[in-house]
């Protein structure tokens, strides 16, 4: 099976654009088309629906793009092994990260990357939403929770420390917590599927924030979006330190019961499914993250 027309396939099912697939590897409109023709015929299947408006992936293609990527991946890998590590730092990287962290930490080295791995591309999905690494064909994702799922693969980036904090203004006007027990009527910002948090106090002693107790008029999606909020006084909340250290240090935030800590063992991981070959790409760019963002003693409470 030739692997130039697998990879065709791949680009023109994640693009669902046969023409701009090809261009992407350099051939004409036609050639693309007569390539994966020919490797439909091999197959005996219909791996795309054309018509005159558009392209979509027809069941049998949907079926067949995991194992097309796997074989490209193997391929990939066994070239490296001959030409080097960085012989395998070509094509497209997906990538896919919470946006709050992508914005403030990952765009930054993007133009580092990029000059020092001229030929490979990263499609970078960003949202603070969960997403499922598997079922989005991920090859790299960026993950904040505890790596439970066996499915998955992964290498610790950093620690995820979350911290209670708050604007000036607003713990003027509204008291500043001592106690946990305090944090009863105050206003928090959450997200929207917010459950109680365990937190330990310096002592040891164990204490509940419970959303329930507390006054939630401004549910958010988005880390950004609540460092934002919090910022302009709209009341407290939970925030991962690689998101506010900043505002913290310059005194724009305060930490809100600084002696106490959340306790939800939360880590960055970079994940993978385990069913996936670690590609040189992969490896490339999981290894270049850890070197500029590993082990932050800054995001560590």
């Amino acid at each position: 099976m030739d692997t130039d027309n697998l990879r065709l396939f791949v680009m023109a099912a994640e693009r669902l654009n046969i023409s701009a697939a090809g261009q992407a590897l350099g051939l004409a409109p036609a050639v693309a088309s007569a390539r994966l023709v020919k490797l439909e015929q091999e197959l005996g299947a219909e791996l795309l629906h054309r018509t005159t408006r558009k392209v979509s992936l027809s069941i049998e293609g949907s079926d067949f793009l995991p194992y097309a990527r796997e074989i490209l991946a193997q391929a990939d890998a066994a070239k490296a092994v001959l030409g080097g590590a960085e012989a395998g730092a070509k094509g497209t990287l997906r990538f896919a990260a919470p946006s709050s962290f992508a914005q403030r930490h990952i765009m930054p080295l993007l133009p580092q990357f990029q000059a020092q791995f001229p030929d490979l591309t990263l499609d970078l999905r960003l949202s603070d939403t969960r997403f499922d690494a598997i079922e989005g064909s991920f090859d790299l994702a960026l993950r904040s929770a505890p790596l439970t799922e066996s499915s998955l693969k992964g290498r610790k980036l950093s620690a995820d420390s979350r911290v209670l904090c708050a604007a000036p203004a607003y713990l003027a006007s509204q008291g500043t917590p001592t106690t946990p027990t305090d944090l009863r009527g105050h206003r928090l910002i959450a997200w929207a599927n917010l459950d109680r948090r365990e937190m330990i106090g310096p002592d040891g002693q164990i204490a509940v924030l419970d959303p329930a107790q507390m006054i939630c008029r401004t549910l958010l999606d988005d880390g950004d979006a609540q460092r934002v909020a919090c910022l302009a006084g709209v009341g407290l909340s939970i925030n991962s330190l690689w998101n506010v250290a900043a505002e913290l240090a310059s005194g724009q935030l305060q930490r809100v019961l600084p002696t106490w800590k959340m306790n939800d063992g939360a880590v960055l991981w970079l994940v993978y499914p385990r069913s996936n070959v670690l590609t040189p790409k992969t490896r490339i760019f999981m290894d270049f993250l850890i070197q500029h963002l590993g082990n932050r003693a800054d995001w560590a409470a």
